[in-house]
């Protein structure tokens, strides 16, 4: 299934601003948020581009200067959890064409990425030519990470509510960010833990292409979607 059948499907059966199985309960339950920490949880932990590079961010830079690409994403994700809750997924199934334009910008993004890591060297203590990424840069790549897009998607029409639904898109929203923050951050934590084990530069090359390669290995959904 593509990005754009799944928002399509997402939004055929339109209720307000976004879309509701036609057995949805109208409150923000217990039961319900604990499934929708569940399923942050899940999508939060599980390997993905955003994951990928904070594991190769936390090797090369430490966790102190992976901190703002930490905060980058959950930024990014909050701010596109709002814009979709709020109706931009309907004008990608009005405008199908700009999913496509998405597609191939955020693949091609991933490239870029991915050969940037690559040919990522150690990182001496004294600083270096390579950079973590920024805040900015980590906010505005979630615009185009398909595992982010669905993520906030599956969010909002299985787990918000319709009735306060301003009130409810804030607490999913801040339901992901408890989640979601501890969740990335191990994985940033993990490429601190194996900084240490990586005790030469060819190591160090040897584990960049390795992330590199995973993160090319991330676009197989939208090449076979």
């Amino acid at each position: 299934m593509t990005l754009f059948q799944f928002v399509a499907k997402c939004h055929a059966h339109k209720l307000g601003t976004v879309s509701f199985p036609a057995k949805r309960s109208l409150a923000m339950t217990p039961d319900l948020l604990l499934a929708l920490a569940a399923f942050a949880f899940v999508t939060s932990i599980t390997p993905g581009p955003n994951n990928i590079m904070l594991l190769a961010s936390g090797a090369n830079f430490g966790f102190r200067r992976t901190v703002p690409h930490l905060l980058g994403i959950m930024t990014g994700g909050f701010a596109m959890l709002l814009a979709l809750g709020f109706g931009l997924g309907g004008l990608f199934v009005a405008v199908p064409e700009l999913h496509m334009v998405l597609r191939y910008l955020g693949g091609a993004y991933l490239l870029y990425l991915a050969w940037k890591i690559a040919g990522s060297g150690a990182v001496k203590p004294g600083g270096g030519a390579e950079r973590p990424m920024t805040l900015l840069q980590a906010a505005a790549f979630q615009w185009v990470n398909p595992k982010a897009w669905v993520m906030k998607l599956g969010a909002i029409t299985t787990y918000t509510p319709q009735d306060g639904f301003f009130v409810n898109i804030l607490v999913v929203g801040l339901v992901f960010y408890l989640v979601n923050l501890p969740s990335i951050a191990s994985w940033a934590g993990f490429g601190v833990a194996m900084r240490r084990l990586l005790s030469s530069p060819a190591q160090v090359r040897a584990f960049n292409i390795t992330m590199a390669a995973l993160l090319v290995l991330s676009l197989y959904p939208l090449v076979t979607g």
